[in-house]
């Protein structure tokens, strides 16, 4: 539960942010004609990656016919294995996320003038050609959040998910609105440094259900004992059942360190704006 809370808090938080930012640039550079077409590419990309999600549902699950309808009957029959097409939708969410955190946290602080160079470029095009660049731009934006959300969310091995999932979305439309109102109040940048180290320490427990999995598939030698070995480690094993409270533990050490540094400094309400949310 708590894991999808926070999937769910930092990305939609970081997708409000993004909108934001192409909210903004629009107005700000007096091309608000052409805020229709993020409002349409918003709902493009939701609905990108509600279909991506079921897709990889139906994969964990193990539906064949949607799997071959889609991938192929090859792909289909090296996922017929449960093990191994678990093992395998946790190495693309381990690959996909640490990518992207990775990424965040290198050129976060140049995000936003990377938008609107790229908005800059887009939105001067004459016409509908205009209108068409500010569409995909935004639908890439919001379907990459959305493809990562369903990623990692399929990871989560918690019978309350769900509410999790709902939980972490009533607190991104809270926190959105503290943002818009309260903006210097929010230290936005914390808020995403302490959240990618949540994430990293929730893929290494994917890394270890993913190796785990792919020693019950038989992949390496002495499989058997691989798998005994790690059945401790895995979501419902001894030591894996109180992982989550060592995600919270470091992160609140984090936290605090962070806290106990920031009073140490003169206030800075440059790291609170968006120009610097994502670093």
């Amino acid at each position: 539960m708590l894991q999808s809370f926070i999937i769910v808090l930092r990305e939609g938080f970081e997708s409000f942010l993004l909108v934001a930012v192409i909210f903004s640039y629009l107005r700000k550079s007096g091309r608000s004609q052409l805020t229709p077409a993020v409002y349409s590419a918003i709902a493009v990309g939701l609905g990108l990656s509600a279909a991506l999600g079921y897709l990889l549902y139906q994969m964990q699950t193990g539906n064949p016919e949607l799997i071959e309808q889609w991938l192929g009957p090859s792909v289909a029959g090296f996922l017929a294995n449960e093990a191994l097409r678990e093992g395998v939708l946790g190495l693309v969410a381990i690959a996909m996320v640490m990518t992207l955190v990775i990424y965040m946290w290198k050129t976060g602080a140049h995000l936003k003038e990377r938008m609107e160079h790229r908005l800059g470029k887009v939105s001067v095009r004459p016409g509908w050609m205009a209108f068409a660049g500010v569409f995909m731009f935004t639908v890439l934006m919001i379907s990459r959040e959305g493809m990562e959300t369903a990623l990692m969310l399929l990871q989560v091995r918690s019978p309350r998910l769900v509410w999790g999932a709902m939980l972490g979305l009533v607190a991104t439309v809270a926190m959105a609105l503290a943002w818009a109102r309260f903006a210097r109040l929010v230290n936005v940048k914390r808020f995403f440094q302490v959240t990618a180290i949540f994430l990293v320490l929730f893929m290494i427990q994917v890394a270890i259900y993913s190796f785990h999995e792919f020693s019950e598939a038989g992949l390496f030698p002495n499989s058997e004992a691989i798998h005994t070995a790690t059945e401790k480690l895995s979501p419902d094993g001894l030591y894996g059942q109180w992982f989550s409270l060592v995600m919270v533990g470091v992160c609140a050490i984090w936290l605090l360190g962070a806290w106990l540094i920031d009073r140490g400094k003169p206030v800075r309400t440059s790291s609170m704006r968006l120009d610097t949310a994502q670093s």
